[in-house]
Order: C-alpha cells, then structure tokens, then sequence
C-alpha cells in the first residue's frame, strides 16, 4: 500500500514458466498488496509454478482467450479485488518490475492517473535488443497516433501499464479487442475521456524466453493500430460513433 492505495499487480501469462519466478521475486511487496496470475491455457506448467511460488489469485483459462482477453480478466478481477491501482507487468521478465514503486507513487499521489513505461524514452529499445523493424514500425506508428489523437506520448506500443481504479472503471474496456490491438484500444479509450497518461523511461530486454509477436502478426497488428487511430478521429469530429467509445 502505498499513501492509502491499495496496489495490485495483474500478470498476464502464455507459457510463462520458465520467467515467471524471476519476475514475481522482484516485484517490491513492501508496497504490492496483491498479485493476480492469469494463464492463459498455456501448455506450460504456469499456473503450478505460481501456487508454488506463492501467487494467491490465480486464473486458468481453459481456452486460449488471447493477449487483449488476458488482460480483460486481469482488470475485472483486480477491479473485484478492490485495488485502487492496477499495474500490468509481463511475466516474462521484459520490463522490469523495479519501476512498479515509481508507476505506483505517480497514481498514488495523483499527479496522472495512467502511467506507461516507455522503451523509446531514452535508449533503452534498441539497446535492448528490439528488432529493428520493429523499432521502425513502432516510431511511426506512434508518429501517425499521436497526429489523430493529437497526443504526444513516445510510444503507444509498450506492455508495461499503470492505471488509477477510477480509468477502468471508467472506459468501457470489456468493448476492446481480444488480440494485440486491445493495448491501442484501450488506450485510444483512455484518451476519450479525457484522462492524461504519464511516461517513464523503462529499459527493455529480449531474449528467447520473452514473448514477442512475428513479422506477420506484427503487420496485423500495425493494421489494427491505423484502424483504431482514424476511428478515434472520426468519433471526436463526430462523422462517426463506435462501440469501443461508447459505455
């Protein structure tokens, strides 16, 4: 806890196993009320790792309901928890969980009710070993979002989430994809009403063990984000309304 708020840490897992421990040890507990496991009917022994390791709230899917269905779960059972903050960090050790005590005083002391942790800021994301393509596409997507939204975030694109309780349950996220793009959505969401999101550097990392989307997923994906950019544009010009902006 943390000036009051309780603060809860939501893992969004697909054969997580062999990352898993090293990404729950570090998470600072001095401060974390709650941990949340969602496997997402992975093959792996995930969920067995996290019973043993101590994870209290675990959910198994018993279909694979994909990243943006993940994150779902994640939110409504952290919400039903009655966390005050909620915080999505990867499993697989990606984004590392010793920035969760500077997202969390952010929204704790009500400076911004949504943080990111930007792998753009400085030069953490090539350092790290991020795909050149994909650091590519990843600059010019968030050159086209934030032009639409009319924004200026260094980048849209990274797994590692901060939010106010009051956000979720303010944006109808349950309307978002299913799929990668649900991160876009959410945040194109966030934007609608209105709520600003902060940015703190955060080194990245990439290895076999993380997870990370191939070249045709990625085209996928880059599709679904201009999708998701003009029908945010069009819905504040008023030329057009759609479901995800809606509650």
């Amino acid at each position: 806890m943390l000036n009051g708020k309780k603060i809860v840490v939501v893992l969004p897992a697909y054969n997580a196993a062999r990352t898993l421990e090293k990404t729950y040890n570090e998470i600072p507990f001095d401060i974390v009320d709650d941990v949340i496991l969602v496997d997402d009917a992975s093959k792996d022994d995930t969920s067995e790792l996290g019973r043993k390791i101590g994870i209290k709230h675990i959910i198994k899917h018993q279909q694979n309901k994909g990243y943006g269905g993940n994150q779902k779960t994640c939110y409504q059972h952290a919400l039903a928890l009655q966390a005050d903050i909620i915080i999505m960090l990867h499993p697989d050790y990606q984004y590392t969980p010793k920035l969760l005590m500077a997202m969390s005083s952010i929204i704790a002391f009500d400076v911004y009710p949504v943080v990111f942790g930007s792998r753009i800021l400085g030069m953490g994301a090539l350092k790290g070993g991020m795909p050149v393509y994909k650091y590519i596409f990843n600059r010019l997507l968030t050159l086209f979002q934030n032009v639409l939204m009319g924004q200026k975030l260094s980048e849209y694109h990274t797994g590692y989430r901060a939010f106010s309780a009051e956000v979720l349950k303010s944006v109808p996220f349950d309307t978002c994809s299913d799929d990668f793009v649900f991160d876009n959505e959410i945040t194109a969401q966030i934007f609608m009403k209105g709520f600003e999101i902060a940015e703190v550097t955060c080194p990245t990392k990439y290895f076999p063990e993380a997870s990370s989307i191939n070249f045709k997923r990625s085209s996928i994906y880059g599709l679904g984000v201009l999708r998701t950019s003009i029908l945010y544009r069009l819905h504040k010009w008023g030329i057009g309304s759609f479901r995800i902006f809606k509650n």
